[in-house]
């Protein structure tokens, strides 16, 4: 206390003590907490997961920029049956192995009939509608045959598809192929790949014949395909005929003859034969 008659004032400030709750240590343990539960239902979650969706999972942590590479490449995360039959039958225990990884029951034929038929008219509506493949229409050939669906695509007088004589797919097929492909891979079937020329002997070069020509123009159209957005494994198989089977027996030199064509069988193909 200041002496009477000093003058002196003095002023005392009293600090108020903070309560606990009014710091910041709780949220700090509260956020532990979430975290701590965050993680419990994490490993709860992937207890209860396949063992192959376990295992992508490990690999995206592993190589993160690896792991989204090989998705944006269309490459599949999962491994594929190769001795899965060229209908492409699917049971639940041999997954197709596509891009989204699920796996595929097989589907009766009316289901796959409506999938195909829808299939067919986006193809038709395409060929009509889009003006760089419009000139096209009148060489694409699409029906229904006993093994599922198939599109033919017919040479003409003048080169459509491929350059005379060679493997070479000109833009239009190639922009032609990677539609298709696009919408194929949305499909659960299986793809069989068949190269067909007609009855010329081929001119150009030795020891190359019809057979190699139709095969490399088949492995050509494959490899669009698969680079279009195939999954992995959807190509059952390539064939090369050369003039065995000709589409116009009756003229056998006809530029009709020559050809590839995509057969898309039902994934029952095989129970019916």
């Amino acid at each position: 206390m200041a002496k009477e008659g000093s003058g002196e004032i003095r002023i005392v400030k009293k600090k108020n003590a903070g309560h606990g709750h009014h710091g910041g240590a709780w949220k700090v343990a509260y956020a532990d907490f979430v975290t701590a539960m965050m993680a419990f239902f994490m490993v709860m979650w992937l207890i209860g997961m396949d063992a192959k969706t376990r295992a992508a999972i490990a690999a995206y942590f592993r190589d993160p920029v690896g792991f989204m590479e090989a998705v944006r490449n269309n490459e599949a995360i999962f491994t594929i049956n190769d001795a899965l039959p060229p209908g492409g039958k699917n049971t639940p225990n041999m997954p197709r192995a596509a891009k989204d990884g699920k796996t595929v029951l097989k589907k009766d034929r009316k289901t796959e009939q409506q999938e195909l038929e829808a299939f067919k008219q986006y193809m038709e509506r395409a060929l009509s509608n889009i003006p760089e493949l419009s000139r096209l229409k009148e060489f694409v050939a699409i029906e229904f045959v006993q093994e599922g669906l198939r599109i033919e695509l017919l040479e003409g007088k003048e080169p459509v598809f491929f350059q005379t004589g060679s493997a070479t797919i000109t833009p239009a097929a190639r922009r032609l192929l990677e539609l298709i492909a696009k919408r194929i891979s949305q499909l659960d079937n299986r793809v069989i790949v068949e190269g067909h020329t007609d009855a010329q002997p081929y001119r150009y070069g030795t020891g190359y014949s019809n057979w190699e020509l139709s095969s490399d123009r088949a492995n050509a159209a494959r490899r669009v395909l698969e680079a279009g957005g195939l999954w992995k494994g959807q190509v059952a198989e390539v064939r090369g005929y050369a003039d065995t089977r000709l589409r116009d027996p009756m003229n056998p030199f006809h530029f009709s003859n020559r050809r590839v064509s995509l057969l898309i069988p039902y994934t029952s193909a095989v129970d019916a034969k």
